[in-house]
């Protein structure tokens, strides 16, 4: 059985129940066997995203794409890294909009742990990645696990934020119905991108302002 957050494991319960699900349980577990200490995150963090984000609490969701895959550097939260590991340029620009934003200090570390425990789910499209290979897990079945993560949120609650950045993340939330959810897109906070548009789209105080018109406590970005 999947070790995940109670709230999300009965949400999913027919998914990890499904023939695609046990197939790619497999794949991943041959991954790690075949190359130790070079999938990420580590096995027990797979699911960080759900465990520090509860099904019942989930406010606001972020859709990045995959892991980071260097040494030492995912987490199990999209765009998140552990305190004392050198922060990626997605994450500084993130950090600077949000100062820019809502006038919060950039901050000493990029743990996201505590956006999650606020009710901001940190969910990638793949939930594991090859050391070195961006999208090395791409379409062995994360993709369509995760897209099913989006559904029961799009379908079971209400009043939701979907941020999404960048082609990827926008594509994936097409199916998200708009009339009850807010969802917000511009491009990749990815130094390629931040310019064309994901600098100043003040995401994070109109995620707050849409919690509050609809009596939820806002985010402490």
């Amino acid at each position: 059985m999947v070790r995940i957050e109670d709230g999300w494991k009965s949400e999913l319960a027919d998914e990890f129940e499904k023939k695609y699900f046990k197939e790619l349980t497999d794949k991943v577990r041959n991954e790690y066997a075949a190359h130790p200490g070079k999938i990420y995150p580590a096995g027990k963090n797979i699911f960080a995203a759900f465990d520090a984000c509860p099904f019942d609490q989930t406010k606001v969701v972020i859709i990045g794409q995959d892991p980071y895959h260097g040494a030492g550097q995912a987490n199990g939260l999209c765009f998140s890294v552990n305190p004392g590991v050198k922060m990626p340029p997605s994450l500084i620009n993130i950090f600077k909009e949000v100062s820019d934003d809502t006038g919060a200090p950039f901050p000493q570390t990029g743990d996201l742990t505590r956006w999650a425990n606020q009710g901001v789910l940190l969910l990638n499209s793949s939930l594991t990645v090859r050391e070195g290979e961006a999208a090395s897990h791409s379409g062995i079945g994360w993709e369509t696990f995760t897209d099913a993560v989006v559904e029961c949120l799009n379908r079971d609650k209400e009043n939701l934020v979907f941020i999404l950045w960048g082609s990827h993340a926008i594509n994936k939330g097409s199916k998200i119905d708009r009339s009850r959810h807010l969802v917000l897109t511009s491009p990749h906070p990815s130094p390629l991108s931040a310019h064309r548009g994901f600098f100043g789209n003040k995401h994070f105080s109109k995620a707050n302002e849409y919690l509050k018109i609809h009596g939820k406590t806002p985010i402490n970005w």
